[in-house]
């Protein structure tokens, strides 16, 4: 059974807001082999695929949840519904595999683990984790970014990520 859920762009599926992927060639191998299962909180919060891209603002994602911080897209749309959503739903998908590890996209507003774009869309970041992340490790899963995830590849050398 599969311990391990992942962000889907990593994965390679191409639901990134611009209608692309994040591919991450082991993490995908991962998916291929069954041990791990891709979810991307933003289309399952019913997100479109393309969509205009979104930034937290006012706060991090444990903020969102606590409903002192909001996402909107660059349209100035409040999306912060649908990243809920998503994240709920996430963290269903988490608790049905029983995962021990969670590798998402970092300074993405749902998947952010250490960094997320600073809500201004000018490319700047700031440490915070999106909402996703905070929902998740607010239950007590573990989540990482695909860069540490990267780094714990290197160091076992296999391929295999031991949680």
């Amino acid at each position: 059974m599969a311990r391990i859920l992942v962000s889907a762009c990593l994965a390679g599926e191409k639901c990134k807001y611009s209608g692309s992927h994040n591919l991450i060639p082991a993490i995908a191998e991962l998916v291929r082999r069954g041990k791990a299962v891709p979810a991307c909180p933003e289309t399952l919060g019913g997100l479109t695929i393309p969509r205009s891209p979104a930034e937290i603002q006012g706060g991090n994602g444990y903020d969102v949840l606590a409903g002192r911080a909001r996402v909107v897209d660059e349209e100035g749309r409040d999306v912060t519904a649908a990243f809920l959503r998503g994240a709920a739903a996430t963290l269903t998908k988490a608790r049905e595999i029983e995962a021990e590890l969670v590798v998402l996209k970092e300074k993405s507003p749902s998947c952010g683990s250490k960094l997320i774009y600073d809500g201004t869309f000018t490319g700047t970041t700031r440490p915070g984790p999106g909402v996703t992340t905070a929902l998740l490790r607010e239950h007590g899963f573990r989540v990482i970014s695909e860069e540490e995830f990267a780094s714990k590849v290197k160091k076992c050398g296999s391929g295999d990520i031991i949680p």
